[in-house]
């Protein structure tokens, strides 16, 4: 079984306009309503993927009931979520269907009172006894302690579970100090950490603080992988338009899936991105377009190895 933990869960909404403008009315032509946070998108790909999933996490109020009812409905994953008094929060992509642009609106989430987190942190400790690998994903709601995800990862090493971990800022780099066996930054996390600006620098100066191995975002450049095994730079054949709302969430499924798998780097990059593309043309967070995801992991990624 794959864990997944999202603190701040979300119920996402998809708007499609015709054309975006500022200080305009717009009138919707499409609604696409779906669980969100970015744990629960990289489970709801794990569970595509065939892979047993449970989520965990917090919910809460009529957003955390829909968000409830919409995990229902996915085979192979099971909602280990934990209740709050709070409600969960919105998100909202506005996606401008002449340039394929997407405008987010994220909401900050319900105060997480100490019972609620106490009760979250026994959860998660039993959850871990049946988990093969953990991911510790996105930002932490109002209440929790900044320093909660480096608790969770030292958990879960206690445990002799491996564990991801994708956030952002001090959540981050507490968490990093705590030693994950992965982090997943994109570029302006990793500066935000390191305070460098290059790439491989930066890559390699997140792993020196602690992670075992640091995988960084680099948008449409693809993927940046320093790891104990070596070094890898992966892409996709050509910038794709589309929503990018989750794409990074599908890559920490394909990095996670691959880790369950045993899978060489090279080969859990080549997952990753190839995901992360298919999620840019599918139509919500959390889905992706299956025949380009097998198309491009069948011909279209290229790993090299970097040098450095």
């Amino acid at each position: 079984m794959i864990l997944t933990v999202t603190l701040n869960t979300a119920l996402d909404l998809t708007y499609r306009v015709p054309d975006l403008r500022p200080h305009a009315s717009h009138r919707v032509t499409e609604v696409i309503e779906r669980p969100g946070g970015k744990g629960l998108n990289v489970a709801r790909v794990l569970a595509a993927l065939g892979h047993e999933t449970t989520v965990t996490g917090f919910a809460g109020g009529t957003t955390g009931h829909l968000v409830r009812e919409g995990l229902a409905a996915v085979p192979g994953l099971v909602d280990a979520l934990v209740p709050t008094e709070g409600a969960s929060r919105r998100t909202i992509a506005v996606v401008d269907r002449r340039t394929g642009d997407t405008t987010q609106l994220n909401e900050p989430g319900p105060a997480v009172a100490p019972a609620e987190w106490d009760a979250f942190q026994r959860a998660y400790e039993r959850l871990l006894g049946g988990a093969d690998a953990v991911a510790l994903c996105g930002s932490l709601p109002p209440g929790l302690p900044v320093g909660a995800y480096a608790g969770l990862v030292r958990t879960a090493r206690a445990a002799g579970v491996p564990v991801l971990l994708d956030t952002s800022g001090e959540p981050l780099r507490r968490g990093v100090a705590a030693r994950p066996d992965l982090i997943k930054p994109n570029a302006e996390e990793l500066a935000e950490l390191t305070g460098a600006h290059e790439p491989l620098r930066a890559t390699q100066s997140a792993r020196r603080r602690g992670a075992q191995a640091v995988v960084a975002s680099l948008g449409a450049e693809g993927l940046l992988a320093v790891t104990p095994e070596g070094r890898w730079r992966a892409a996709p054949p050509a910038r794709l338009a589309g929503n990018p709302t989750g794409a990074g969430d599908s890559a920490v499924a394909g990095l996670l899936s691959g880790l369950v798998e045993r899978l060489p780097w090279p080969d859990r990059l080549a997952r990753a991105i190839a995901l992360s593309a298919a999620t840019v043309l599918a139509p919500a967070a959390g889905e992706f377009d299956r025949a380009a995801y097998e198309n491009l992991l069948a011909s279209g990624v290229t790993v090299t190895p970097e040098a450095g």
